[in-house]
């Protein structure tokens, strides 16, 4: 929670965008985009980025989500089927029970100082602090309200689908290798590393090491392939 664009995918999108069109979305209340008079909702994210390609005359995309954005590329897959072409599901998990109850107890009434300060600083080049209260404020709700999803709408999801998480992540191995037999045409990846580290992201140690590349060479072969 509480990154701007370039705080997960600095590091890959410049190498991405060489060999695809990249359409780099932050949502509600992140970075460039607004807020509205509402909570912060996978669904409704999901439903901002379906509305987001009908007004760029876009029919399907290949959809890219890390984290919170991999709960709302799940969410694509299972509402806005139509929109999508290819997922891929980075360090996200649709259940409880795939992350320690620790981790949840950390969204009850949560500390301002707990966000990492790369992301503070990183949002107040954008935008003042209000918008960054504001956003942190509905990450903690949105994420303290989390119910996920049945094991049968996981399934529902007919995309060809990468799923992909560090050996040390959040979610569990456990976790995903039950989320890679739902998912009928999905494939999984887990490679060496903490809470995408494999991307490069920018509160993980892994952002100059060898790792990153390799995962864009394996996302390059898994968009490509039939």
């Amino acid at each position: 929670r509480g990154s701007t664009i370039k705080t997960p995918f600095g590091t890959i999108l410049p190498e991405l965008a060489k060999t695809h069109r990249v359409i780099a979305v932050e949502l509600q209340a992140h970075g460039h985009t607004g807020d509205r008079d509402a909570p912060e909702t996978f669904d409704q994210d999901a439903a901002d980025v379906a509305e987001l390609l009908k007004q760029l005359g876009i029919p399907k995309a290949d959809i890219f989500g890390f984290s919170n954005g991999g709960q709302t590329a799940m969410v694509m897959g299972i509402k806005h089927a139509d929109r999508v072409n290819k997922l891929i599901i980075a360090s996200a998990f649709y259940s409880h029970d795939a992350v320690p109850e620790s981790f949840w107890a950390g969204f009850h009434d949560p500390p301002f100082r707990a966000l990492p300060q790369i992301y503070k600083d990183e949002y107040l080049k954008i935008k003042d602090q209000a918008g960054l209260m504001n956003m942190f404020r509905k990450d903690s709700q949105r994420m303290g309200n989390f119910k996920g999803w049945t094991d049968e709408e996981v399934g529902s999801i007919k995309a060809p689908s990468l799923i992909v998480i560090g050996d040390r992540d959040l979610p569990t191995p456990e976790h995903v290798a039950k989320m890679h037999r739902l998912i009928p045409h999905s494939r999984l990846a887990i490679l060496p590393g903490t809470h995408g580290s494999y991307i490069g992201e920018a509160m993980s140690w892994g952002a100059t090491g060898k790792i990153p590349a390799l995962f864009v060479e394996m996302v390059n072969e898994f968009l490509a392939g039939k």
